[in-house]
């Protein structure tokens, strides 16, 4: 086990090298001038060139790339463009709003979607099968915003039961923390819901076939130890894999929630990094983002052997 840890941790820093100088290049590469953006339309040529030297936008892209990757070996994010402020000190005070919204998200999404997909398994054939796989096929069609909008506009302007936008600290209360994140987690866990009920209806309903399912059933076990020890148990690893990738799916993908709901975190930086074409800002996220993924995946392999003994590394 501690060999195949410690080798796909290894094997993690050439990704993290080709994600560097592909983020590197494109952001380079791409139509747009960072010193033209922040100088404003009433800025000289004259004053546009000096700020290009003051933000080492004038070095050949080999000694720019070094500069980035000695600096990152340090530590050393760099300072942002537009902010004029540490890139981790801006990414530490957008961490918390964006993993309360990505815990919160998760909770409803596999409370709701776990026993759906389970239940949808069971009454294979019937009409809740057919609900559920129904509810799947909206939730993956519907775009996020439009479910945002239409929460606001029930939940929060006619019935007014939540705020329409903000974020609160969980340090100012664990009550108005709860109550701002509600619409937009229940916003984004639509599409997850609908993922995860897929994916835990195939795999119970592929274990529900077996002959140990048949002998339990023989042996008359009662339908619910039949479906959570046995079927539900034998079925986890697919669905701890999607569970682990929607994660890494929320923490990586919330751009259009918090931009629709006005909250302050990694997916609103990382808007306003990239329209300001922020090169620091935007590579510190990027590789957090791939480094998210990497941990998350490490994670999840680890707890196949957990979930069934018979899987071994």
């Amino acid at each position: 086990m501690w060999s195949y840890l410690l080798k796909r941790i290894f094997a993690t820093i050439p990704v993290v090298l080709v994600v560097m100088v592909i983020v590197f290049l494109m952001l380079r590469l791409t139509p747009g001038d960072p010193a033209s953006n922040i100088a404003g339309d009433a800025a000289t040529t004259e004053d546009i060139a000096k700020l290009r030297v003051k933000l080492g936008l004038e070095e050949p892209l080999p000694v720019q790339f070094v500069i980035y990757a000695k600096n990152l070996v340090k530590g050393d994010f760099g300072e942002s463009f537009y902010y004029k402020r540490s890139v981790i000190s801006m990414i530490s005070d957008s961490v918390a709003p964006t993993l309360s919204l990505a815990l919160f998200t998760t909770v409803i999404a596999c409370l709701i979607a776990v026993p759906l997909g389970t239940l949808a398994a069971y009454k294979h054939g019937t009409w809740i099968d057919r609900v559920v796989m129904g509810f799947s096929v909206i939730g993956f069609s519907v775009p996020v915003f439009v479910i945002g909008y239409l929460l606001i506009y029930v939940f929060a302007v006619k019935l007014e039961w939540f705020p329409v936008q903000g974020y609160q600290a969980m340090s100012d209360g664990f009550l108005g923390w709860a109550h701002r994140l509600i619409l937009p987690a229940a916003a984004l866990s639509v599409i997850f819901i609908a993922l995860i009920a897929r994916m835990t209806r195939t795999s119970v309903l592929e274990v529900l076939n077996e002959d140990y399912i048949r002998t339990a059933r023989a042996k008359g076990l009662p339908q619910s130890k039949v479906l959570l020890k046995h079927a539900l148990r034998n079925a986890a690893v697919p669905i701890v894999t999607i569970i682990g990738i929607a994660i890494a799916i929320l923490i990586s993908g919330v751009v259009v929630t918090e931009s629709v709901f006005a909250i302050p975190g990694l997916g609103s930086l990382t808007l306003d990094a990239i329209q300001g074409r922020d090169y620091p800002t935007v590579q510190a996220l990027i590789l957090l983002f791939s480094l998210v993924y990497i941990v998350i995946n490490l994670l999840i392999d680890v707890a196949y052997t957990l979930l069934d003994p018979r899987i071994r590394y």
